[in-house]
């Protein structure tokens, strides 16, 4: 009846609304702790080596935790799981400040990866579904809440850094704040509850066999991220022999685009399909990743990089909404994938640095070049993201899952 479908609209609307909300607490986490590294660092007494070693726990702490948010989010449903997850994520944040050694900040940042790695499985499942019940494309958007939060969060921190304060105050209110913030999100989201039929998932599952084909797509384009975000200030300066801030200036450029095309990119998938707009994508990303490698001077290389942020934005939405449509158990298809991918940003900056040791910097951006153009060959295996309205309603795995009020 047309009462019940604008009520049904409505709803969705709401959904949608409050799980981009989730991203962006999700993401200004992130902010926050960005900013204040330093502050801890000086805190734990640690160097430059020792923090390397630390700040690889977040990634590790993901990984081992991961494949568990499946189990989880069949037991207590979605808006359960994810409401429990994303305020251990948001707490999190305070422990790291507390750590007055390396060995309690590794502890801390495992359980800060991990908490966040969880959270992270259940939101993007939930953004999956409330896509499919939509009709069209949400997820670049949803990641570009996302980007938006990190960049909101990291403003935030930088101001309590330029004012000196502590960081154990600021990411302790920071910490209260956000959990706030996440658990009223939480409260409007589509909460998916597995049918009564329905097998339970393994409390740690491997990633099914059809989220590892497409979690090596994703793997391209965060290597590609991974390597941009952390070396592209060092090769301008390094390689092109620029000042530091023109240098830093390849990092924001990168950024801004990368976040601007996410929030634009919804509306180019609805356009395009997901398998043409990630095949230009990766034509994108490598002529990018070209005009790094021939760059004669720093304005070319900042195109470069802007082009490689615009070519890998949407890449990593487009493989969770095709992991999450890819078999009857979205949320650990999408663990996998999110498993695949989290792994290769953690591989990426050391990979990068051990070839530019070999090699040089330039011969480090010749792979990610490489690696650019596995998006254009591999874009076939996103089709299992697409949809339409009629195909959202009707082409479900058999044990439904259905969104309570």
């Amino acid at each position: 009846m047309a009462g019940d479908e604008e009520l049904t609209a409505e709803r969705l609307k709401r959904a949608r609304l409050a799980v981009a909300a989730v991203f962006a607490v999700h993401g200004a986490v992130v902010g926050n702790f960005a900013t204040r590294v330093p502050w801890v660092q000086d805190h734990a007494s640690l160097s430059a080596g020792q923090l390397g070693i630390a700040l690889a726990f977040p990634a590790l702490g993901s990984v081992v935790a991961m494949p568990v948010a499946g189990s989880v989010n069949h037991r207590f449903g979605s808006r359960t799981a994810l409401r429990g997850m994303l305020a251990l994520w948001t707490l999190a944040l305070a422990l790291p400040a507390l750590a007055p050694n390396l060995l309690t900040l590794c502890l801390a940042l495992f359980v800060f990866g991990a908490s966040a790695g969880m959270a992270d499985v259940v939101m993007n499942a939930i953004g999956v579904e409330t896509e499919n019940r939509l009709g069209r494309s949400i997820m670049s958007g949803l990641h570009g809440m996302w980007s938006a939060g990190a960049l909101v969060g990291s403003a935030a921190g930088t101001l309590a850094a330029h004012a000196e304060l502590d960081a154990r105050i600021h990411l302790s209110v920071a910490a209260g704040v956000l959990t706030v913030l996440g658990a009223t999100c939480c409260g409007g989201v589509l909460d998916l509850r597995s049918a009564p039929e329905e097998h339970p998932p393994p409390r740690f599952a491997l990633p099914p066999r059809s989220a590892l084909v497409i979690g090596l797509v994703g793997l391209c384009a965060v290597f590609a991220e991974g390597a941009s975000l952390d070396w592209s200030a060092v090769y301008l300066r390094d390689v092109l022999g620029t000042s530091p801030g023109v240098a830093a200036a390849s990092t924001t450029a990168f950024t801004l685009t990368m976040a601007v095309t996410r929030l634009a990119g919804d509306a180019v998938v609805e356009r395009f399909g997901p398998v043409r707009t990630a095949r230009v994508s990766g034509v994108l990303a490598t002529l990018g990743g070209v005009l790094v490698v021939i760059a004669q001077n720093p304005v070319m290389a900042l195109g470069g990089f802007g082009l490689l942020g615009v070519g890998v934005a949407v890449v990593v939405p487009l493989a969770f909404a095709a992991a999450g449509r890819s078999g009857p158990n979205p949320s650990q298809a999408i663990a996998g994938v999110a498993t695949i991918t989290y792994t290769s940003g953690l591989i990426a900056p050391s990979a990068i640095g051990t070839v530019a040791d070999l090699t040089s910097l330039t011969v480090s951006f010749g792979l990610v070049t490489l690696l650019a153009v596995g998006l254009v060959a591999g874009a076939g295996v996103l089709r299992a993201g697409s949809h339409s309205k009629t195909s959202a309603r009707s082409d479900r795995p058999a044990a439904d899952r259905s969104p309570t009020a």
